[in-house]
């Protein structure tokens, strides 16, 4: 289980100011949900968790450790769009991430080290319901069935911390419902810390143990560029607060001395 800490987190683009003042301390195995309206740096601060981009200022820790400069295994990524490769079957799409990871030079695995990668593939796959589709192609899929291949690539890494970004919200009502189901079970498994960027609050709020809008304070036009997004709300979801158990466990008592 992972914990993440974010120090003083400035994100600028020129004179434009994205982010200021960003500070978080995240605990082992949270399920974080990031909500706040567009352009308000939800994305941005997803990405900086990726290393995809680098902070103005502050520092971001892993585990106390300073963020690596690269993207790493120990940190998946799903997207809004399904980021699986077309040419692959189903079952190649998650074994070419064990594949790379295993040998770097030639991409391919051989022998044992081959049947010990697809097992452990297949065993991902049937973890996230595409046990029967090893030889389909993307192509093939339901929009679903896709994103679940792309959580199936995500996890097939065991990240120490997964970085969702919208990945729920191409998906139709009842689809979404299923994945949400199959998300929530993954992460209990797994333990990771999840960060999840979304635009529905009864997704942040059903998901999430842990919801942080971001907006920005100042918002006449000349102040936009100027000012960035502050972390506005920071909201405990689940599991309850200590107060909230003992008032719970207080009702129960005197109920059963009523009784």
């Amino acid at each position: 289980m992972t914990a993440v800490t974010l120090r003083n987190i400035w994100k600028e683009y020129g004179d434009n100011v994205v982010l200021e003042r960003i500070d978080l301390d995240v605990e082992p195995h949270s399920f974080v949900a990031l909500v706040g309206p567009s352009g308000c740096g939800k994305s941005t601060l997803l990405r900086m968790l990726m290393s995809a981009e680098v902070p103005t200022r502050g520092e971001i820790l892993i585990e106390g450790e300073p963020l690596p400069a690269d993207p790493t295994a120990e940190r998946g990524v799903v997207f809004q769009r399904y980021s699986v490769f077309p040419h692959l079957t189903v079952e190649e799409n998650v074994l070419l991430g064990l594949e790379l990871q295993t040998s770097r030079l030639s991409c391919k695995l051989f022998g044992g080290a081959k049947r010990t990668a697809m097992d452990q593939a297949r065993s991902m796959l049937e973890e996230v319901g595409l046990g029967h589709a090893l030889k389909q192609y993307p192509s093939a899929l339901s929009g679903g069935m896709q994103q679940r291949l792309a959580i199936a690539q995500a996890l097939i890494m065991r990240p120490k911390v997964l970085l969702l970004d919208e990945p729920f919200g191409a998906l139709d009502p009842g689809i979404r419902a299923e994945i949400h189901v199959l998300m929530r079970r993954l992460w209990q498994e797994t333990k990771m810390t999840v960060f999840m960027v979304t635009h529905d609050l009864s997704e942040a709020f059903h998901l999430g143990t842990r919801v942080i809008a971001l907006e920005k304070d100042r918002t006449r036009p000349e102040e936009l560029e100027r000012y960035g997004a502050v972390i506005k709300h920071d909201l405990d979801v689940w599991p309850p607060k200590l107060s909230d158990l003992e008032a719970h466990e207080t009702v129960d008592s005197e109920a059963t001395d009523d009784i």
